[in-house]
């Protein structure tokens, strides 16, 4: 057996990235996966890779800010697995200014897919996980994805820095609601990963968020900068920001909840 066999995740923004590694991790440890991205590309190609190595998976496209998606999300893990043990809120993307030139476009858009987003996910998963009826013979896990931009602070990321370090405030207003209900809440905050969003981010391929084309891509001096002040003197790869996240999944990790976890490689303040 492995250590996830017969657990249900659901995982947004696992087409790409992290997101990716994780749906494979937590699918070869046994896990069923739901694997939601904004494209259907992606998706298909994480699901397609999932299947190939013999596990479960099924993709659910769409933009995790539609206030109809969190409905859907959860019902394709209830319909195709019947079930849902695991929730992990990683999708997101960064829009960066000075606070000058920000504008409340730019402010709102991370409030919504880095809180509001997470929070109506979670409550859309809350009547099923909360029913008695629906109680596992093990501990649900809900790990939210932060960053240390929420802990640190960083300049052009007043939006993305502050809605961040709101999703650490949901994970710990439910971690201790939920507990006792058997369900852990914990979240991670990524330092610098070797993403479309970190590392390999390139000014002449922008993001495009629905009718929105973002110049998402961080500077190589600050790239530098910050893996300088890493003891670990690199960004981390995907798979080692997912290892962290699977870590929090784990049923060795029944007795952690309300935790932030730093997947930074020792970022030195």
């Amino acid at each position: 057996m492995t250590s996830l066999d017969g657990r249900v995740a659901i995982v947004t923004g696992a087409g790409r990235g992290t997101g990716r590694a994780l749906a494979l991790k937590l699918a070869a440890e046994g896990a069923s996966v739901v694997v939601n991205d904004v494209s259907e590309a992606p998706a298909a190609e994480t699901v397609a890779e999932i299947r190939r190595l013999g596990g479960n998976a099924e993709p659910c496209i769409g933009d995790i800010t539609r206030p109809e998606f969190p409905d859907r999300f959860v019902a394709t893990a209830l319909e195709r697995f019947g079930g849902l043990d695991i929730i992990v809120n990683n999708a997101s993307y960064v829009w960066s200014a000075f606070i000058e030139d920000m504008t409340d476009e730019q402010f709102q858009a991370m409030i919504d897919v880095n809180m509001t987003a997470p929070f109506r996910i979670l409550r859309a998963a809350a009547p099923f996980l909360k029913n008695p009826a629906n109680r596992a013979a093990w501990q649900r896990k809900v790990v939210n994805v932060s960053s240390v931009l929420a802990l640190s602070g960083g300049p052009t990321t007043v939006n993305y820095g502050s809605s961040k370090a709101g999703l650490i405030g949901i994970t710990l207003a439910l971690a201790r609601e939920w507990g006792r209900f058997g369900i852990n809440v914990n979240a991670v905050a990524l330092g610098l990963i070797e993403t479309r969003l970190g590392t390999q981010g390139n000014r002449d391929v922008p993001l495009e968020v629905g009718e929105r084309s973002i110049n998402f891509a961080i500077p190589s001096d600050r790239i530098a900068a910050y893996t300088e002040r890493t003891a670990l003197g690199r960004a981390g790869t995907p798979e080692e920001a997912a290892g962290a996240i699977y870590l929090l999944c784990l049923p060795e990790a029944d007795y952690i909840t309300g935790e932030v976890v730093l997947v930074t490689g020792g970022q030195l303040r």
